[in-house]
């Protein structure tokens, strides 16, 4: 018994390869190749929840900042991207924008054809207004000349082309004639006859 000495086979053997445990644990190769495969399908969908996440921030988040810290909680798997769904903008940029043009342009609708809103109680009132009719407060000053409504950024009136800065003019007074009795002498004037009262 002392003499005898076994070969010792090499382990990277085709036969012992297959008795080596797979991942877990498992020994059977069908079943190591299922895990296998379902741990490379989860590795795939993980890696495209991140490249999704960082597409989707793109779209609906202007910041540079706040792109990069949605795609670097999306490494955290699975459970980042979801966190980034929940708090989200609701909102595509583009959709923001498209809204905000479309408001500009209903506005300027209305601006042409007549429609105007207080700005303190958006009150419907006509461009002609001097105070709106609900909330009572100035919504525009009048000409001191002519006294129709101008625009804060007016320099002049359009109208009667008065400055608007400048001062009031003075109110024209009336002369009136002052109507002095011919036959009445100035108190202390020289009555002689044939001299005339000096006026």
């Amino acid at each position: 018994m002392s003499g005898t000495v076994r070969a010792v086979r090499p382990l990277n053997s085709p036969r012992q390869m297959l008795l080596l445990p797979g991942i877990f644990g498992i020994k059977n190769n069908t079943i190591n190749l299922v895990v296998e495969l379902l741990i490379l399908f989860l590795v795939v969908i993980w890696l495209a929840l991140v490249y999704w996440t960082y597409a989707d921030a793109r779209r609906r988040i202007a910041d540079p900042m706040l792109i990069a810290c949605a795609t670097a909680a999306s490494l955290f798997p699975f459970v980042g991207t979801i966190v980034y769904m929940i708090v989200r903008p609701p909102e595509y940029l583009d959709d923001v924008r498209e809204r905000e043009l479309e408001m500009q342009a209903a506005e300027a609708r209305l601006a042409e054809v007549g429609y105007h809103l207080c700005p303190h109680c958006d009150y419907e009132v006509e461009k002609d207004f001097l105070r709106c009719p609900s909330c009572m407060r100035k919504l525009k000053d009048p000409c001191f000349n002519c006294g129709r409504p101008l625009d804060p950024a007016w320099k002049i009136c359009p109208f009667c082309e008065a400055e608007i800065g400048a001062a009031p003019p003075a109110p024209r007074r009336a002369r009136r004639r002052r109507e002095v009795a011919p036959e009445q002498p100035i108190a202390g004037a020289a009555s002689e006859p044939g001299t005339r009262p000096i006026t």
